[in-house]
């Protein structure tokens, strides 16, 4: 496995994995989390006679499971250990392979919360006897919304065990999960380190749809050329568009998302790392499942949301004292998420403005305090404008947002700042005026209205003579049809 030190985390946790005590242990992607918690776990299972599943590693994405379980096979290879990986995502017969497995039993489970609860739900799987639960990139998964998931399975396994937690950030929601699942823990927090000085960082300010034509010009342009690239994105729609941008200027991508089989997705992976092509997008959820160092290029298309994981992207190049780039894009939205990864890397990055050279147009300005870190919402411009002249931008639908699409749909980042455009829209859209006259119920009205809409009409017309031409009578409105922002 060629193993000839152990990592810090490796030289903590495994004396204490090995007293029995629970941990709960942060360190960066990359550092040997994996081998941290499997030796000493191997060593474990060699020593005793288990005639039953003794550990349970429950982990985010199908990759990280697939990666854990050939680590399982190289370690166990000497002590007899047996895994299986459960995730979806497969083809149909994964299922019944994955149901034969569970109902035989193997040392170890590795699994994705949401799979393995569909499993336990059928009534084949039994963990009356686990002894070992790890909870690797932790982190991560609470971010996909597994936390329900996993207190259902925790809930359904001895309360008498050994629990580990491994997360590459320790943010207060993993604190206080922990608490709900682990008893009396140890704790190993090791400090984020800091890029290596062969990284060019590079940050440039773009909006959304200014990204894509810098990104050519970046490529095209490039002092070193692109040799092996990884593109993270946050948005699966965007992979795509992505993909055949690069195809147009000559340079063969191709795409990885949780939108793809899982056997493509492992084709894609194993051609990327035996050099087939040079270009690999990916999405932001599986930053941490791809398993590929040595990059020459990586690439930020969205800011991803800790300032840890920027760490640990840009950190798949430049190893062994070579050198490569990272490229950051900074929209308008998202500068305070900027401005943590500068405090983390204890340095201020130039922000490269170059939009307007290129005749892309004007690039956000940078000014963290002036925006609400709120993707979705519309940027003010330079100087300060009066509150009216900003809500009837609003109300208009307009304002002086680039990164909004045709449709007045939003491009931002995350489904939260989609919820909150969505109910910005729904503030400033006005009704249409035939509900102040006809209500809810159309059978109400046209009984509440015939009797006195005509003698109603008749009184206003004495009291306030003819109407001029082009105007509407109150009392039969026309429906205005709503007007939603953008349009």
């Amino acid at each position: 496995m060629n193993y000839l030190k152990a990592t810090p985390i490796q030289e903590l946790a495994i004396p204490k994995i090995l007293e029995g005590r629970d941990l709960i242990a942060s360190a960066q992607t990359g550092t040997g989390k994996t081998a941290a918690y499997l030796i000493p776990l191997l060593d474990r299972i060699s020593h005793t006679n288990h005639d039953h599943t003794s550990t349970l590693i429950l982990v985010p994405t199908r990759e990280l499971a697939k990666q854990i379980d050939e680590q399982v096979e190289g370690f166990g290879y000497f002590v007899e250990a047996n895994s299986i990986a459960i995730y979806g995502g497969g083809k149909g017969d994964d299922w019944d392979k994955q149901r034969k497995a569970l109902e035989t039993g193997a040392d170890i489970i590795i699994a994705t919360p949401g799979r393995l609860i569909a499993h336990m739900q059928l009534g084949y799987v039994d963990f009356g006897k686990l002894d070992y639960l790890v909870l690797d990139e932790a982190d991560k998964m609470l971010d996909m919304g597994f936390s329900d998931d996993i207190l259902n399975i925790v809930a359904k396994i001895p309360v008498k065990r050994q629990t580990l937690l491994f997360s590459a950030t320790m943010p207060n929601k993993i604190r206080e999960f922990s608490k709900r699942i682990l008893q009396d823990p140890e704790e190993i927090r090791l400090a984020v380190s800091k890029p290596a000085a062969g990284i060019d960082q590079q940050f440039y300010l773009a909006y959304d749809n200014q990204k894509l034509p810098l990104l050519a010009h970046l490529i095209t342009n490039s002092p070193k050329p692109v040799q092996s690239m990884v593109l993270f994105t946050s948005k699966k729609a965007e992979v795509n568009s992505i993909v055949r941008a690069l195809s147009k200027l000559n340079y063969e991508a191709r795409g990885i998302s949780s939108d793809l089989e899982q056997d493509a997705r492992e084709v894609v992976l194993r051609d990327f790392k035996n050099k087939a092509f040079p270009i690999l997008v990916a999405t932001d959820v599986l930053s941490r499942g791809i398993d590929i160092d040595n990059l020459t290029h990586v690439v930020n298309y969205d800011i991803p949301r800790d300032a840890e994981d920027y760490v640990h992207r840009i950190g798949r190049t430049a190893r062994a004292a070579t050198t490569g780039t990272a490229i950051t894009f900074i929209s308008d939205q998202d500068q305070n998420r900027i401005t943590r990864i500068e405090k983390l890397i204890e340095r201020e990055v130039d922000k490269q403005s170059i939009t307007e050279e290129l005749g892309l147009g004007k690039s956000p300005v940078f000014d963290p305090r002036r925006f609400s870190g709120r993707r979705g919402d519309p940027p003010r411009q330079e100087g300060r404008r009066g509150d009216n002249t900003r809500n009837k931008n609003r109300k208009r639908g307009r304002g002086d947002n680039p990164r909004q699409s045709q449709e007045g749909t939003p491009t931002g980042e995350h489904q939260e700042g989609r919820s909150d455009h969505r109910r910005n829209r729904a503030e400033i859209t006005p009704k249409p005026q035939t509900e102040a006259v006809t209500g809810s119920d159309p059978g109400l009205n046209v009984a509440n209205n015939a009797a006195g809409q005509d003698k109603a009409s008749k009184r206003k017309k004495r009291r306030r003579g003819p109407r001029k031409e082009g105007r509407t009578s109150e009392a039969n409105p026309v429906s205005v049809p709503s007007v939603s922002a953008g349009e």
